[in-house]
C-alpha cells in the first residue's frame, strides 16, 4: 500500500510488540494519557524475536508497522526491545519517506537512554536484555551518545521472557534462572547501582528480581518513561497529537490464538480485553 492509499483521518497510537511483553509500556502510556485511543499489536505466533536475525527482525516489525499505518495509526511505538534495536532505524530511514513521510514510528531504547544519566550515582550502569538487544549494542550506543561517562555492562537473559509468556514468573525454578544473571551482571561490575530492565517481560520477574539484586540498586522498568517521553513528545510536535482520536479505547490485535492471548493478556495487564485475530506478511 502506498502512502496515497493510506488512511489520513485521525485515529488511534498503535503499539507493537512480538508478543505481550508491550503490554507493560501500553500499560505505562495509558496510565499518563489514558485520553488516547491505543491499537496494541502482538505478533505472538511469531514470538520471541529475541534470538532471531536482524533481517528477520527488520521484516517482521516492517510488515507490522505497515499494518497498523493500513488500520489507521499515524503513529507507532515499538514496544518491544527487540524490535527497537534491530528495526527502528532501518524503518525510519528507509521505509517512512515511502510509506508515508508524515507518520512516525518510536522505539522504546532512546527515551531509557534519556533519563539514565539523572538516575545513577556511580555511573555504572547494568542492562538485562533479550540476547538481540545485547548483541546490537543499542542501549550502550545510545546512552554513551547522550553520557559518554557512563560505563555500561549488559547480560542476555534468555530464559526470563519464557517464564513470563508461560506463566512460571512466581515458580521456584524462576529463583535460579533470575539470581544466576543478576550473580553474572554484578561479578561484572560490582560498581553499578542502576540496572535497565531491557525487554518489556522482566516487570512481571520484578518480585524475584529484587528478591536477588543487592540492596540500592535502582530497577528502572521502561513503561512510565517512555509514557513520559510521548506526553513530551506530543508538546512538541502538536500536528502529530491532533492526529491521534481521544475515545480512551483500547483495541488487541494477535498472529496467535485469541483466547490465548486474552489468557496471558490478564497476567500483564490485570483485566479482560477483547482480541480479534490479524495476519501479517
Amino acid at each position: 500500500m502506498t502512502h496515497s492509499q493510506l488512511p489520513t483521518k485521525p485515529g488511534p497510537i498503535g503499539v507493537f510488540d512480538s508478543g505481550y511483553g508491550g503490554l507493560t509500556i501500553l500499560h505505562g502510556i495509558r496510565q499518563l494519557l489514558p485520553q488516547y485511543d491505543y491499537l496494541y499489536l502482538g505478533d505472538n505466533a511469531r514470538a520471541p524475536y529475541g534470538a532471531r536475525s536482524f533481517e528477520v527482525v527488520y521484516e517482521f516489525t516492517r510488515q507490522a508497522v505497515t499494518r497498523l499505518f493500513e488500520l489507521g495509526c499515524h503513529l507507532v511505538v515499538l514496544g518491544c526491545n527487540t524490535a527497537s534495536a534491530k528495526a527502528l532505524r532501518s524503518i525510519q530511514q528507509n521505509d517512512l519517506p515511502h510509506l508515508d513521510p508524515n507518520r512516525r514510528v518510536l522505539g522504546v531504547i532512546r527515551p531509557t537512554a534519556e533519563v539514565i544519566g539523572s538516575l545513577t550515582r556511580s555511573r555504572h550502569v547494568g542492562i538485562f536484555a533479550t540476547e538481540g538487544t545485547i548483541k546490537s549494542e543499542s542501549y550502550n550506543l545510545e546512552i554513551k551518545k547522550l553520557f559518554p561517562d557512563i560505563q555500561v555492562s549488559g547480560v542476555a537473559c534468555p530464559f526470563w521472557a519464557p517464564l513470563v509468556e508461560y506463566n512460571e514468573a512466581d515458580s521456584p525454578g524462576a529463583d535460579y534462572f533470575v539470581k544466576k544473571r543478576i550473580d553474572q551482571l554484578m561479578r561484572m561490575d560490582p560498581d553499578i547501582d542502576t540496572v535497565i530492565l531491557g525487554c518489556t517481560h522482566y516487570p512481571i520477574l520484578l518480585p524475584k528480581i529484587h528478591k536477588y539484586i543487592p540492596r540500592g540498586i535502582r530497577i528502572v522498568s521502561q513503561g512510565e518513561y517512555v509514557a513520559d517521553s510521548l506526553k513530551r513528545y506530543f508538546e512538541r510536535h502538536q500536528d502529530m497529537e491532533e492526529r491521534c482520536t481521544k475515545g480512551g479505547q483500547v483495541h488487541y490485535l494477535t498472529t496467535e490464538n485469541p483466547e490465548k492471548f486474552q489468557e496471558q493478556a490478564q497476567i500483564f495487564l490485570r483485566e479482560p480485553v477483547e482480541v480479534e485475530n490479524v495476519t501479517l506478511g
